[in-house]
């Protein structure tokens, strides 16, 4: 197992390998016609709300079925349906946003909610702070009052923390009763158990199997991916949180909605209304 300190920097040679990908890729992009699409279909898109042309010219649809307007992918539609699904009235909610995109779900939600609050993780600020216009939160150690959420908003997050269990327990307490978290994870061991790839102790990254990096919109180091989650992510959930979450799977390409790891997850904390008496 390799250990890393938590803040170290990228050695000479994978900042020298990253510069030359990025190279690669460059001249790729320049050089290479456009090819034939994999998928191309007339829809509506649910993030900019019009009727657009979704194009997919790689097969990997996760991260390439773009919308021909917005740009926004499948994953980000699938959230913005289930939200305007379960709570129409979202615009009116307080909604905070855990390490939000510049497109898709995230754009709409940004401004069409009167009550939206974006946040990142900047280790070095206090929680609630405002760093460069944008609010400092730790997921794992939230700053808002307890229920005093309608919303917590969630996209492909949760494969990058540290320990899931304080996360949600801090969603729990901090959503509004009737509110709810609505997100997006890759479930990479489907029927598997989830597995733990990294920890963090002391401020020590221990890596328990070879590390693997996602993009991360405010570090070009990328965001370790700390789990592979399976669909047991709903029993840990329950464990930390009490909290019961619900699995939305839509396959729809009228909308644009086709990819692999494509699941939203809803997890709902009841109003006091809702808690009925005993079933037997």
């Amino acid at each position: 197992m390799e250990r890393l300190p938590i803040m170290g920097l990228a050695t000479k040679g994978q900042q020298t390998m990253r510069l030359l990908n990025k190279l690669m890729l460059a001249g790729h992009q320049i050089f290479t016609k456009p090819s034939t699409p994999v998928l191309e279909n007339v829809g509506n898109c649910p993030t900019c709300e019009s009727e657009v042309t979704f194009v997919a010219r790689e097969a990997w649809l996760r991260d390439h079925y773009f919308c021909s307007k917005c740009g926004s992918i499948p994953r980000e539609r699938a959230l913005m349906l289930t939200i305007d699904t379960y709570f129409p009235d979202w615009r009116n909610l307080i909604i905070h946003e855990s390490s939000p995109g510049n497109r898709g779900a995230s754009k709409r939600l940004a401004q069409q909610c009167n009550h939206y609050i974006p946040s990142q993780f900047f280790p070095n600020n206090d929680p609630g702070s405002i760093v460069g216009g944008t609010r400092c939160e730790n997921l794992e150690a939230l700053s808002f009052n307890d229920e005093s959420v309608d919303l917590h908003i969630t996209q492909d997050v949760l494969e990058h923390v540290f320990h899931p269990s304080k996360v949600f327990s801090e969603i729990a307490r901090t959503l509004k009763p009737g509110g709810a978290h609505i997100f997006t994870v890759p479930i990479v061991n489907k029927y598997r158990p989830s597995k733990l790839r990294a920890r963090c102790d002391n401020g020590e990254i221990t890596h328990l199997v070879s590390p693997v990096f996602h993009g991360n919109p405010i570090s070009d180091e990328g965001s370790l991916v700390t789990v592979d989650w399976g669909f047991d992510i709903c029993h840990h959930i329950f464990k930390s949180s009490g909290l019961f979450t619900q699995l939305i799977y839509i396959d729809d390409i009228s909308k644009g909605i086709r990819a692999e790891y494509i699941e939203v997850f809803i997890t709902f904390k009841l109003s006091d209304s809702g808690r009925g008496n005993a079933i037997p």
